[in-house]
């Protein structure tokens, strides 16, 4: 009789943490999306004044798409197209003089309340707990004004480049304007040319990944737009409540810092919380940071999340990632572009993803 063999003992196999296996999983996914926002953003650097207007075309479309498509049940398309943009620039020129004549009228007040503020915050520092002596704040005012004189030439260079800048500001609009006019009136027919354009092993992947992106991208700037609109309506009411000056600029930089997630709004309410400091003391601008700290609230738990479920989910982690990457690569506009980008570039990964499982289920 052979040799009987003992069965074999159980088979040890080495256990991993749970926890570790999930944080690996997440980690290796964040490097991934960083390494690849910075180097898109580092990409598009060299051309970042047509990647703006492209950007800026694909925002106006998005927002101006569906207006457009109601006004063509009473007009041919064209026409609708140019109400649709002509009103829209209507509207925001309209926003920007109203804000202007608010701010050309409280002129003299703000100089007046600003000087008495000042003199306010000078006699609060110079009291406890700071205890600064009334000859270093004298030493730092006429240091500013040494500076303003000596650096004066250095001033007046910066204003004038500043020109330059605006004459490249005008032509980004200009571009995008030019952008949005062809992408609103036959944006699906040039999608349509060019999907034809591929080998025909890529058109239906292409095709999917890109009807993703586009939903993705109009549901983010839709969310986004909504967030921004109702931390300007509530930050103006409670400065206006307030009795703080500029509260129609402060909330239209609330609107527009909305646009970079995380970030942008505790720094416009900061730009808030030091006027209303110059402006009616520390009393009302403790009230102000207690703003930030609601409408941060608001912000991260309610709308963010209404906004993400239009689009899609990303962790809070990815998305500061995002935002640091695109604003080191591309300054604030790298800041803005990150999270819409991040979240085109996944959803069209995830719906090729379900194409593939759903043709391998078939087969």
């Amino acid at each position: 009789m052979g040799a009987q063999h003992a069965p074999p003992g159980p088979r040890y196999e080495p256990r991993v943490n749970p926890t570790l296996q999930t944080t690996a999983a997440y980690a290796w996914r964040i490097l991934v999306v960083g390494a690849l926002v910075y180097a898109v953003f580092s990409a598009l650097g060299r051309f970042h004044e047509v990647a703006v207007a492209v950007f800026l075309g694909l925002v106006g479309t998005a927002m101006l798409r569906p207006v457009a498509d109601l006004l063509v049940r009473l007009m041919p398309r064209p026409l609708a197209v140019a109400v649709a943009l002509v009103g829209s620039i209507v509207l925001v020129l309209g926003i920007l003089t109203l804000i202007g004549e608010v701010v050309a009228t409280e002129r003299t007040g703000l100089e007046r309340e600003f000087g008495n503020g000042l003199v306010r915050i000078e006699h609060w520092l110079e009291g406890p707990p700071f205890r600064l002596s009334p000859k270093a704040l004298d030493d730092m005012q006429s240091r500013i004004g040494q500076f303003l004189s000596s650096h004066r030439s250095t001033l007046i260079s910066t204003a004038l480049s500043g020109v330059g800048r605006l004459v490249e500001v005008v032509t980004v609009f200009a571009l995008a304007l030019f952008c949005s006019v062809f992408f609103i009136h036959s944006g699906d027919r040039q999608w349509d040319w060019f999907c034809d354009q591929l080998p025909k092993t890529a058109r239906t992947r292409v095709t999917i990944a890109g009807r993703a992106a586009w939903r993705t991208f109009t549901g983010y700037t839709h969310g986004i737009v909504l967030v921004a609109a109702t931390n300007a309506v509530l930050v103006g009411l409670a400065l206006f409540a307030l009795g703080v000056p500029l509260a129609l600029p402060l909330a239209l930089l609330e609107f527009f810092a909305a646009f970079i997630p995380l970030i942008g709004s505790p720094v416009a309410l900061a730009v808030a919380a030091v006027v209303a400091l110059a402006a009616k003391g520390p009393i009302v601008a403790a009230v102000v940071i207690a703003l930030i700290v609601v409408i941060g609230q608001l912000e991260g738990h309610l709308l963010h999340p209404i906004v993400m479920s239009w689009a899609v989910r990303l962790h809070p982690v990815v998305v500061a990632l995002a935002v640091i990457g695109g604003a080191i690569a591309a300054g604030v506009l790298g800041a803005v572009v990150a999270v819409p980008l991040v979240s085109v570039v996944w959803s069209a990964h995830q719906a090729l993803r379900q194409a593939r499982e759903s043709a391998q289920a078939k087969d």
